[in-house]
């Protein structure tokens, strides 16, 4: 038996009622509408996870000193796992800066430790290249553009299995 939700109330994770207060406090009428999906979107493997090639996906995006506050155009991007980034940026993401800090980028882009399991056996491969996904906040355009252009990389690359590690 499935329980009706209404997504505009989800109460099962904490941040979700504090953000539809906070944006209530400040106006707005109609409390934002979170992405549901009554029956969820993923599918079983298709072969052993020992056989799979895996693909990480971060919401951190490439480092540009020159341009600024935000890099822009925020958009899906893949990059090679070797050389890794000396750095990406996450300066424009919500994270409790007071807890904790970007500096270790094995915390959000973690391919030693991959490349580690992949020795171990936990895995099959490890994609060439690892995945960016901004974060965005509108649906239409994460459902109608990141994401197919996000499948189209892990499709051009083999990847059977995507780790996701967002901020």
């Amino acid at each position: 038996m499935s329980q009706e939700i209404d997504p505009a109330y989800p109460t099962f994770v904490g941040y979700i009622d504090r953000t539809r207060d906070y944006y209530r406090a400040h106006g707005y009428e109609r409390p934002y509408r979170y992405a549901f999906h009554s029956e969820v979107p993923f599918a079983p493997l298709g072969k052993p996870l020992a056989q799979c090639r895996l693909g990480l996906v971060t919401t951190a995006m490439p480092f540009d000193p020159g341009s600024g506050d935000t890099p822009r155009p925020k958009r899906v991007y893949a990059a090679p796992v070797d050389p890794l980034p000396a750095r990406l940026y996450t300066d424009d993401l919500s994270w409790d800066r007071e807890a904790t800090h970007m500096d270790d980028r094995e915390s959000f882009l973690p391919i030693r430790r991959l490349q580690e399991w992949r020795t171990a056996g936990r895995f099959g491969d490890l994609s060439p290249r690892f995945y960016g996904l901004p974060t965005e906040y509108a649906q239409r355009h994460t459902r109608e553009t990141d994401a197919p252009a996000l499948l189209r990389c892990c499709r051009e690359d083999g990847v059977d299995v995507a780790l996701l590690v967002p901020i």
